[in-house]
């Protein structure tokens, strides 16, 4: 039986209320793979290079949601009073 099969037939097995857990907990699984790398090889040299992985890694850690680079854009222009570049 494929995965997609047996998942549905569990779903349908499931009250309305866990269904939606379930939605959000596969949302919550989505935007972490969006926004947390694999793992690498990555080995930071300098001392600021340290310092900087150091708090992403504490920060992914502690379950802070990391932004993509669009997701920084909107941030910045809020900042600087709603400009923005096209």
């Amino acid at each position: 039986m494929g995965n997609e099969v047996e998942l549905l037939e569990h779903w349908r097995e499931l009250t309305p209320e866990k269904q939606q857990k379930v939605l959000e907990f596969v949302e919550q699984l989505k935007s972490e793979s969006e926004t947390t790398p694999p793992e690498s090889d990555f080995v930071p040299q300098t001392p600021l290079a340290k310092k900087l992985w150091s708090i992403r890694q504490r920060a992914i850690a502690a379950g802070l949601q990391l932004l993509n680079e669009e997701e920084i854009e909107i941030e910045l222009a809020a900042r600087r009073g709603g400009l923005r570049e096209s």
